[in-house]
């Protein structure tokens, strides 16, 4: 073990045996251990035996914490950060204490282990080489909607942790902003008894979420594919569409008639423009 360092130490989202030797070694070996919740980081130390001293850093008290780490690392202490379950700083608090350890100098050396968002990714069926993680949706609708426009032409997967009380109303904005046949995985309570992974379209999804109740308890992670473009080959214009681009096409330039049907229509600017592209490349083939 390094000495006067900050451990970044993963934790088992929920079976117990997923923590690895040398998260446990460094747990009984450094000076500390500073955890989101006390309580719940008192069971995993009472199954391995861990003694070293714990104490609470959480969003009300994060800054006066992280004081008194720092001036620990200084001292030339080591100490761990532990997450109630999973990867320390995804999604939890730390974040603040890591950059304050960085900008001294101080190490700052991970400890792997289980992620949730890994897990259900990894498990998901759904596209693995290009992801991005968002955390929690917001609480208020209009804001969970717009966060959800702005990934409607998103191609990479999508991960969510979601609240099982907000579940449904998540599902169903899920619905409205990548429409019903987007495929989705649901993983609930991964590692735990109940675990669940099913994977169906959103539609599919809600549908069976809303026959389930029980699904819509404990801890959960959404894993949403990525929009795919249609192809050029299928992408056809309503009539709407068609009439303003043969407006355009003649006064501006591609990318100026693609922005402008992109604030107009229902489409990216990114897909009128390669369908501009493509129709200019046929005429002018046929001419």
């Amino acid at each position: 073990m390094v000495e006067h360092a900050l451990y970044i130490v993963s934790t088992p989202i929920g079976n117990l045996a997923d923590i690895t030797f040398r998260a446990v070694d460094i747990l009984k070996s450094v000076s500390w251990v500073v955890a989101e919740d006390t309580r719940h980081s008192r069971t995993l130390f009472q199954h391995y035996g861990i003694t070293t001293p714990l104490s609470a850093c959480h969003a009300h008290n994060e800054h006066q914490m992280r004081a008194k780490v720092m001036q620990r690392l200084r001292e030339g202490q080591s100490v761990a950060l532990i997450s109630d379950a999973g990867t320390p700083l995804i999604n939890d608090p730390g974040y603040p204490l890591v950059v304050d350890a960085h900008a001294e100098g101080i190490a700052v050396i991970p400890v792997p282990g289980a992620c949730a968002a890994i897990a259900a990714l990894s498990a998901a069926g759904l596209p693995v080489d290009r992801f991005c993680f968002e955390g929690f949706l917001p609480a208020k609708e209009k804001a969970r909607k717009a966060r959800l426009a702005a990934l409607q032409h998103e191609v990479r997967t999508l991960i969510f942790y979601e609240a099982p009380h907000r579940l449904v109303e998540s599902l169903m904005t899920m619905v409205e902003q990548f429409g019903e046949m987007r495929l989705a995985v649901l993983a609930r309570e991964l590692t735990k008894r109940y675990e669940t992974i099913r994977k169906a379209s959103l539609q599919a999804l809600l549908s069976w979420v809303l026959a389930q109740p029980e699904q819509q308890k404990g801890e959960i992670v959404l894993v949403i594919s990525g929009y795919e473009p249609p192809s050029l080959d299928t992408l056809v214009l309503n009539h709407q569409e068609q009439s303003i681009l043969d407006v355009l096409i003649d006064e501006v330039s591609p990318q100026q008639a693609a922005r402008i049907l992109a604030k107009l229509g229902e489409r990216s600017k990114q897909e009128y423009y390669r369908f501009i592209l493509n129709r200019n490349a046929k005429e002018n083939k046929n001419t």
